[in-house]
């Protein structure tokens, strides 16, 4: 039998009143490249992240670190939430495994009540109209952008009145209707359930490959909430072909894990 999921943050980080922003992967890998650009542009640490023995024996190898899996980073940017001097940001380049993300939400929740965290930020991503997470077959049509940039349509998420209003301050549409599934679903399912401020920003985006465009347009989105002094679009391409790679050679290590050790040492390079 498991131990179960852990958080483990620096004991030295002040987290009451924090932001959580949460960048688990889903269509076209938004989250992990908005991670990227938030840590560096906000110049967060790496401070910890959530461990359990069911994940994949693999890290992410940067400027000579080792770094789990799943990683959180924190530091104290300009916030424009009252009383939110502390940002901390959870973010992987692995999929979750279904049968354990809700335990690993669980007790991310249970930390996050004894750690007095404010409330939360769920960065997501949905395919566009005509195409599917899954299952693409190639012969879809390539989406082009124009030097004005096609228009990424961004909607909201709320966990109750109050994450309603803040998601229509920032001048997002909120879901009508839908279906939700892995880290982000357990997510806001279990802030609904105890009431917790989390509200969730979705964009638009090509499921075939990390689409830099859509992570553009939330980063453009968060700046409102957390001020960033510039937006690069090539440096988001440039982060995006970095993580395609680094995803699939995580991928590749974890197979290995999961068919037993092959006594070759896989390289993950940050």
């Amino acid at each position: 039998m498991t131990a179960g999921p852990k958080v483990r943050i620096r004991g030295d980080i002040e987290t009451e009143n924090a932001l959580v922003i949460s960048c688990f992967p889903t269509v076209g890998m938004v989250s992990p490249i908005v991670a990227a650009y938030l840590i560096e542009h906000l110049e967060l640490d790496y401070i910890g992240g959530i461990f359990d023995s069911r994940l994949p024996a693999v890290a992410i190898v940067n400027d000579g670190w080792a770094l789990p899996p799943v990683r959180a980073y924190g530091g104290s940017p300009v916030c424009s939430i009252d009383g939110c001097d502390q940002v901390i940001l959870l973010t992987s380049e692995l999929m979750i495994n279904d049968l354990i993300g809700n335990e690993l939400v669980w007790a991310l929740f249970d930390w996050s009540k004894e750690a007095k965290i404010g409330r939360g930020l769920t960065v997501d991503a949905f395919p566009k109209a005509g195409m599917k997470a899954v299952g693409m077959d190639g012969n879809e049509p390539t989406i082009e952008y124009d030097d004005d940039e096609e228009k990424v349509d961004l909607l909201g998420l709320a966990s109750n009145e109050a994450m309603r209003d803040a998601v229509q301050a920032l001048g997002l549409t909120m879901v009508k209707r839908g279906v939700l599934r892995g880290m982000n679903a357990a997510i806001h399912g279990e802030a609904h359930r105890r009431g917790i401020d989390v509200m969730g920003i979705m964009a638009e985006a090509d499921p075939r490959y990390p689409d830099a465009r859509a992570a553009a347009e939330i980063i453009r989105c968060i700046d409102q909430l957390l001020p960033i002094t510039s937006l690069d679009i090539e440096e988001l391409i440039e982060e995006a072909e970095a993580i395609e790679e680094q995803v699939s050679a995580m991928m590749n290590a974890a197979k290995q894990d999961e068919q037993g050790s092959s006594g070759t040492n896989a390289m993950l390079y940050g």
